[in-house]
């Protein structure tokens, strides 16, 4: 499995990009322990304890992870994590009942079915499938946000709803980089477009709420974009924000 880890310093300690194929994850580090943002499909549990390994870090010192959403492929990896480690999982008070599996939105056979015999569609499910893609497993306990500022990174939430009704992304690094979730990436499997895009409506629960949530994006001081979905991308989120807005109107 590829997986790739870039490291930022910070006055609150380092930040750590972690991405692989399928989706990414971001570990902030101090020396109060680390705090995961998301945490892969259920396959990508190893896979985040050997980026933890590959900090320096460990398990042990997980003080607590954080959800952009609760779909299978932020949230998996943090399930099965916590059947061997003690760490609380936290998401937007929007976003709770859907880690607890209270109800499910993503995408599903029926919703996939008109674009599943794409190439690159069909690529990507023989990926995905492997990791526990259909896996409907939440986090019963999970819960709202606590003071943020108090765990290591000290992450920012910044609240945009519309891939899911909780959805939020994080400012770290002192407000330098903003980690996007899916409601702007910089690129996905099915598509060849590299740059900061929008998931389209199979994937998105709201999509005209999501270009809404994107001013709240735009308006940050960020010039690192750290998505859920492709590469690290640099510039303003202004510019990011309107490249993937110019790629919705195409």
């Amino acid at each position: 499995m590829l997986l790739e880890v870039t490291s930022l310093s910070a006055r609150e300690g380092e930040v750590h990009f972690v991405s692989t194929t399928a989706v990414n994850w971001v570990i902030l580090q101090d020396d109060a322990g680390v705090t995961l943002i998301d945490g892969g499909y259920p396959g990508h549990a190893d896979a985040v304890l050997e980026s933890l390994r590959r900090i320096g870090s460990a398990p042990e010192e997980i003080r607590a992870a954080l959800l952009t959403h609760a779909h299978v492929d932020h949230l998996g990896g943090l399930v099965k994590l916590r059947g061997e480690y003690a760490f609380d999982v936290y998401a937007d008070p929007r976003e709770v009942a859907h880690a607890r599996r209270e109800y499910l939105m993503q995408a599903n056979a029926a919703s996939l079915a008109p674009i599943a015999w794409q190439p690159r569609v069909l690529r990507w499910l023989s990926q995905i499938i492997p990791l526990g893609a259909l896996s409907r497993t939440g986090l019963d306990d999970a819960a709202p946000f606590p003071e943020l500022a108090a765990l290591p990174g000290r992450p920012i939430a910044v609240p945009s709803p519309g891939h899911t009704p909780g959805h939020s992304a994080f400012l770290v690094a002192d407000g330098e980089a903003l980690v996007s979730g899916d409601a702007l990436i910089s690129g996905h499997p099915i598509t060849s477009h590299q740059g900061p895009q929008c998931l389209g409506p199979i994937f998105t629960h709201d999509p005209e709420e999501n270009a809404e949530s994107l001013a709240a994006l735009a308006a940050t001081e960020a010039h690192l974009l750290l998505p859920g979905h492709g590469g690290l991308w640099e510039g303003t989120m202004r510019a990011a924000v309107g490249e993937a807005l110019s790629t919705l109107r195409h």
